[in-house]
């Protein structure tokens, strides 16, 4: 039997996700990967791309799915528009869907950001589907999904496979998503990196162990890059980079312990030497090229599942 399509108002937080809508996804970004989708609009569809956070991979895979979908990208700067002129975001986003934008794409540093859009009462006329490119240190579901797809690729499954979270925990929005969604899969999760990153919110989900026993143990190994940007103001005065890589980064001694399997996963952008060693960035045991690659096809089954959602240019 077909699996059934998905089908979205918003894309917001992978919480909101069903296990069977999680797996839809997977199996519909792969059709996109192979090229077999039947997908079709039959009536333009607009979208804007607003980051107000520095982005690279998430920025441009999106703009190269929306290109894929053969969706019309309106070009948004944020420091060149009314918002420094203390414009609300809503009142921004009012102003895209009365020109006639479908779709906003919006990364920002405030934690779910996305109710004040979506929760106000007696607001109409806010016709567009919001896909959310990651909030604050909250949800980044687009990279939890890219994640869950190069993971399936790998090993066809989640049921009882070993992930080993590692890093900067507290300001990662990738923990979270990821934790929430492979725990609900049926992945055992571990985690590691400085214990004063490790809190309450994480042992919900797995247990803390040193990196040295997990690597050896472990079919993923996810790591996070350390969020400079997000400490608070004297954090990192003591931070050494070549301290942090012996203790807590993969290096060409760990990563021959790793099991024949094993992969290692990284979010990027990758502190080199610091999380993972420069040389390992594209060994063989590597996915983070594959990660990159697979987020266009990832994001082309969210950006669909809203469109479909929203009823919008009468998909087929």
């Amino acid at each position: 039997m077909q699996e059934e399509l998905v089908r979205l108002p918003h894309f917001l937080s992978v919480k909101d996700l069903t296990i069977d809508q999680v797996l839809a996804l997977i199996h519909r970004a792969e059709e996109f990967k192979k090229g077999i989708a039947d997908f079709r609009l039959q009536a333009p569809v607009y979208a804007v791309n607003m980051f107000f956070e520095n982005s690279t991979r998430t920025h441009s895979s999106f703009e190269m799915a929306e290109q894929l979908l053969g969706i019309k990208t309106i070009p948004f700067v944020p420091q060149a528009s009314s918002i420094n002129k203390g414009e609300t975001l809503y009142d921004t986003l009012l102003t895209l869907s009365a020109i006639g934008c479908d779709l906003s794409i919006i990364r920002h540093s405030d934690n779910e950001y996305y109710n004040q859009l979506i929760n106000l009462k007696g607001n109409q006329s806010l016709n567009m589907g919001i896909i959310n490119a990651g909030d604050g240190s909250g949800q980044h579901p687009s990279q939890c999904m890219l994640d869950m797809l190069t993971i399936y690729e790998e090993f066809g499954h989640f049921d009882d496979l070993k992930i080993a979270i590692i890093g900067d925990l507290t300001n990662s929005r990738v923990a979270r998503s990821d934790m929430q969604i492979l725990k609900r899969l049926g992945a055992t999760l571990y985690f590691s990196g400085p214990k004063s990153w490790f809190s309450e919110e994480f042992s919900n989900y797995g247990e803390y162990k040193d990196v040295d026993e997990l690597v050896e143990n472990v079919d993923v190994i996810m790591l996070l890059r350390v969020q400079h940007e997000r400490h608070v103001e004297g954090e990192d005065d003591n931070f050494d980079p070549q301290k942090y890589h012996e203790i807590y980064g993969i290096n060409q001694k760990r990563y021959d312990k790793m099991q024949d399997q094993a992969i290692i996963m990284h979010p990027g952008p990758i502190n080199r030497n610091v999380e993972l060693a420069t040389e390992l960035v594209e060994a063989p045991k590597s996915r983070f090229v594959q990660q990159m690659h697979n987020g266009v096809f990832a994001r082309m089954a969210m950006i669909e599942a809203v469109l479909r959602g929203r009823q919008l240019g009468g998909l087929n």
